[in-house]
């Protein structure tokens, strides 16, 4: 069965900040997470957990919540629904590739991500120049 399940991992934590510099410099500066990408547009900046792939997320625009990482968002769905569980919004495309928002049973809100166009490229800044397709 849980090959069958659909969260594969936790992509990443999204922390709120009031703007990304100050968040940047708490996060990065004073905890030491290496920056991974930056994108002024949408009011995100991604870092590095140093032994995980999970990201940390710093928004200017999202609550504090956990994002799921998922094969497919659309399969994901249809299998939270079927089993209980409610679609709060989406699924939309993003840049990386889709996402969406449901409930369990119990009103815990999960993010569902798929990376299904890619990942983000950067700059020697981190900011984001496009996404490249995954190998």
């Amino acid at each position: 069965m849980s090959a069958q399940a659909p969260l594969r991992s936790v992509d990443a934590v999204v922390l709120a900040v009031p703007d990304l510099d100050a968040g940047l410099e708490f996060y990065r500066d004073g905890l030491g997470h290496d920056l991974l990408w930056r994108n002024d547009d949408l009011g995100q900046a991604g870092l590095r957990c140093p032994e995980s792939a999970t990201e940390i997320v710093l928004s200017t625009r999202l609550p504090p919540e956990p994002n799921w990482l998922v094969r497919s968002v659309d399969q994901a769905i249809d299998a939270i629904t079927a089993a209980g569980g409610q679609l709060l919004s989406g699924p939309t495309d993003i840049p990386v590739g889709r996402v969406a928002a449901v409930s369990d049973p119990f009103g815990n809100r999960l993010v569902l991500v798929d990376l299904s166009a890619g990942r983000y490229t950067t700059d020697q800044h981190g900011q984001v120049t496009g996404v490249a397709p995954e190998p």
